[in-house]
């Protein structure tokens, strides 16, 4: 092909129909920062910055605490994973709403970055570790990955414990919610660690980075006493880079229906009708915030 002609393919095979599904949001963009300045909602932000126990990646957690009174138990809350994204899908309307309801503390966990996404902390950050691999890339990325099990003991020993100085938790109502990587890693700490959290919300997670050691994880969990909550849009692709299939959501069904014979697992799946992998996340947020606190 002509150089000159490629450009060209590009912009029309990307428009072609079903494929701008598959399309990732431009690394460089902007977090959105706008509820931030809000002085209009039952909420006041405030700001947590600490480094990963290697000193290589740098966390913000934007804390969001109700104006309203904690419950003698403390205030149930609400862990956002890819806490730049998740600030800025974040409904101004719902927040309000949420005055009426149990408004809970919001802990959306970040980087120090001024864009929406980090790439390559989220990827080390929200992959699991696979058994005999030394030095563990990401299949879609090439990026370091496998470093979960660090994650989530800064957020026990660390994250966790710092908002709650500032903050009184109710320690029988924390959920957790991510999407993508961070549905992953979602339910990676449910079948690894149960107790961590009470509820578990995972919005299109990526089954398909290492199906065989999700399952294993899956049938592993015992009775754990916690109730997850999977969502996933019915336009999604099975794989980021893969043709498209006739079951798309075949992962996603075979999880829910292993998950279905665990003892003491509160199972629930919503399918977002016709959306896509990114349109997920803002509906996902907004689907699991009115559902759980808006009664």
């Amino acid at each position: 092909m002509n150089l000159l002609m490629r450009p060209l393919a590009l912009v029309l095979l990307l428009a072609a129909p079903g494929l701008t599904t598959l399309a990732r949001p431009a690394p460089d963009q902007p977090m959105d920062t706008q509820i931030l300045q809000r002085q209009d909602l039952p909420y006041t932000f405030n700001t947590l910055d600490l480094d990963s126990a290697d000193g290589q990646r740098h966390y913000r957690i934007w804390i969001g605490k109700p104006t309203h009174p904690a419950p003698a138990s403390g205030y149930p809350s609400l862990w956002m994973l890819d806490g730049n994204a998740a600030v800025g899908a974040l409904d101004p309307n719902l927040l309000k709403g949420l005055a009426n309801g149990r408004a809970p503390l919001l802990v959306a966990i970040g980087y120090q970055t001024p864009l929406r996404i980090e790439r390559n902390g989220r990827t080390l950050d929200y992959t699991p570790k696979r058994s005999g691999v030394s030095e563990q890339r990401d299949p879609l990325t090439d990026i370091p990955s496998g470093g979960a099990d660090a994650f989530l003991d800064l957020l026990r020993d660390r994250i966790r414990p710092q908002v709650a100085e500032q903050v009184k938790l109710d320690a029988h109502d924390q959920t957790l919610w991510g999407h993508s990587y961070g549905g992953l890693l979602v339910l990676h700490t449910l079948f690894t660690r149960p107790q961590m959290f009470n509820h578990y919300a995972a919005a299109s997670p990526s089954l398909w980075w290492d199906e065989a050691l999700i399952s294993a994880e899956s049938q592993r969990l015992k009775a754990p006493h916690a109730s997850l909550l999977l969502m996933r849009g019915s336009a999604e692709p099975a794989t980021p880079r893969g043709p498209a299939t006739a079951e798309p959501d075949r992962l996603a069904k075979q999880m829910m229906a292993r998950l279905k014979k665990v003892s003491q697992l509160k199972l629930e799946y919503h399918s977002f009708a016709g959306m896509s992998h990114g349109e997920t996340l803002p509906a996902s947020l907004r689907y699991l915030m009115q559902t759980q606190y808006l009664r």
